[in-house]
């Protein structure tokens, strides 16, 4: 009989509270145990977007996600459970009503945390939080699905997605929030601002297109991609300002290796994330492959 991998996601969210560090634990009261908040994936649904979800729903704190912590794995009835950790900063909290599933929410300082968390597996990954320093998230996006040149008769630049990359795009909206993102910057090609626009739209915010990342004048301008992608990331770590900027195949290796990462093949919507330290450098690196 195989045994089923249960996906879930939560996140170690820490806040500073009169000079003071603060931890946000949970009491759950069918298992009588402390931990973080944390949940099981939806369908079609990112890890990443779940932590945030998560946290919200037990806590009633939205957060802006930072770096990825680690995962962990333990036995459960019906499998394996695999829970994908975040490093996490609160934008908002209100009290939470008590229910069946949390019936406490705590922020402790990071000592009482740790000797109140009843898993060890969870106090690792708070430990391993706590050594981190800042950084500042950096999204690069491939468009989504677009209609196939054959099938296209005007120029190429205003080729737009298909219902399928309208989807996609969709689905980047949560992944887009739960980081935070503040900025969007684009190709000028349709199908890369469509990408981005429904996101956009949802956070009343502009996305700027820059003809230098579009396929037919980035192939020629290889250098010039590398140095503005440089100066936004520096930007970006610079302000602490969360930000995406999507692009097309041809150019995302040299959109990536801009940031030090090295160039793998990446679907229609899939997201790289790096998280920059504050001299723009990427110091960890994250994959999203699409949901639709």
């Amino acid at each position: 009989m195989t045994r089923k991998l249960i996906e879930a996601a939560g996140t170690v969210t820490v806040r500073e509270n009169d000079g003071k560090r603060q931890i946000l634990v949970v009491h759950r009261p069918a298992y009588d145990d402390w931990s973080l908040p944390k949940g099981h994936l939806e369908p079609d649904e990112y890890e990443a977007t779940a932590a945030a979800r998560e946290t919200w729903e037990e806590t009633n704190t939205t957060v802006a996600l930072r770096r990825p912590i680690k995962t962990i794995r333990y036995p459960v009835k019906s499998g394996t459970k695999i829970v994908h950790y975040w490093l996490a900063q609160p934008l908002s909290s209100k009290r939470r009503k008590a229910d069946r599933e949390v019936d406490k929410v705590a922020w402790l300082t990071p000592k009482t945390a740790l000797a109140r968390l009843t898993y060890a597996d969870e106090r690792s990954v708070v430990t391993e939080a706590l050594e981190l320093g800042p950084t500042t998230p950096f999204l690069i996006v491939r468009h989504g699905k677009a209609m196939d040149r054959k099938h296209w008769s005007g120029r190429d630049q205003a080729r737009p997605v298909t219902s399928r990359g309208r989807k996609q795009a969709k689905l980047l909206i949560p992944l887009l929030s739960a980081f935070g993102v503040a900025e969007l910057h684009s190709s000028s090609s349709i199908r890369c601002m469509q990408t981005l626009q429904p996101f956009a739209r949802r956070q009343d915010r502009d996305v700027q297109g820059w003809s230098v990342l579009s396929e037919e004048i980035g192939e020629t301008k290889l250098p010039e991609v590398t140095k503005l992608m440089r100066r936004l990331a520096r930007d970006a770590a610079a302000s602490g300002t969360p930000t995406a900027v999507c692009g097309h195949r041809p150019l995302l290796p040299t959109m990536l290796e801009a940031l030090g990462i090295a160039a793998r093949p990446l679907q229609t919507a899939a997201t790289v994330i790096a998280h920059l330290n504050p001299q723009g450098e990427a110091v960890a690196v994250e994959f999203h492959r699409p949901r639709a």
